[in-house]
């Protein structure tokens, strides 16, 4: 091990929890996922990534729930908060917990943001001004949700690395190979503990139909050597196969071995359950780390 990918893994940890659970919680649910959050802290996770678009406040509220763990927004939309403004909040936070927060930035998408144009450019711009603010945002501490070929690129050049979104192990040893030895790489990867494959199938295709409508996710997926036909019905065997962990805790060990294989620095693993309104789903993310030998499980 390199002494950059031991700085990152130290840093990281090897796998990492990502739920947009924790993204805006009702009034009274903010006492149910702080508590959810300090035990993940405890069962010795890396990262917790606060999914589902946060803003920098909304992931301060983890910080500021739990003691040791990194915690990273998975990702923040640049087109949602200007960068003096962000500027201003991570200072904030790293002057109360330092080290332990990190700027997870996105351009999003075209069907989900009016304003949405030329977001490489827009995204250099932004790296600019968190550059130019009174208290920068310093590289290393921020990484961008990067899936093609220009993005990673810049994620290598302008940050930490990159934190990519509903990808393969094929995609892993691409980007790794597009970012060179020394920056970050932090996939996502949708996890269903569910020895029924055909319900865990179905399951992952409740969570997958939608980013099925998003051509940044298709076009990528495309370029990987999947086909239209993948996409239909919510998506092919295939494709769920290649973009999920189904089964047992030995299946999703599997998995993450196989993106680690494929370059992976970490990897966030992101539950699903067949039913929505189970909550947040506090017995697997045991189960998990149990099964990965965290520090914090036995």
């Amino acid at each position: 091990m390199t002494s950059d990918s031991a700085d990152r893994t130290a840093r990281f940890g090897p796998i990492g929890i990502w739920s947009s659970a924790l993204h805006q919680p009702a009034p009274g649910d903010a006492a149910r996922v702080a508590e959810a959050v300090a035990e993940l802290d405890e069962l010795g996770y890396g990262t917790i990534w606060v999914g589902g678009s946060p803003s920098v406040e909304e992931a301060g509220s983890v910080v500021g729930a739990t003691r040791r763990i990194t915690v990273a927004t998975g990702i923040l939309s640049i087109w949602q908060h200007e960068a003096p403004a962000v500027a201003e909040q991570v200072a904030a936070i790293e002057r109360t917990a330092p080290g332990r927060f990190v700027l997870g930035l996105g351009v999003s998408h075209d069907a989900l943001t009016p304003r949405y144009a030329r977001p490489y450019s827009t995204m250099v711009a932004y790296l600019d001004a968190l550059d130019a603010a009174p208290e920068p945002v310093p590289a290393r501490s921020r990484v961008l949700a990067a899936l093609g070929p220009k993005m990673l690129a810049l994620a290598s050049e302008r940050s930490a690395g990159a934190h990519p979104y509903l990808v393969t192990p094929e995609h892993t040893a691409q980007a790794r190979a597009a970012l060179g030895p020394d920056a970050l790489l932090a996939p996502e990867l949708g996890v269903v503990l569910d020895t029924d494959l055909d319900r865990a199938r179905t399951t992952a295709r409740t969570m997958l139909s939608f980013y099925l409508g998003l051509p940044n996710y298709t076009d990528n997926l495309l370029r990987l050597g999947f086909a239209e036909d993948d996409f239909t019905d919510g998506g092919s065997v295939r494709l769920l196969d290649a973009l999920f962990a189904l089964g047992d805790a030995d299946a999703v060990r599997a998995r993450v071995d196989a993106y680690r294989a494929a370059g992976a620095d970490h990897v966030a693993l992101q539950v699903l359950h067949h039913d929505p309104a189970a909550g947040l789903p506090r017995a697997q993310w045991r189960e998990l780390a149990g099964a990965f030998s965290l520090s914090g499980s036995a």
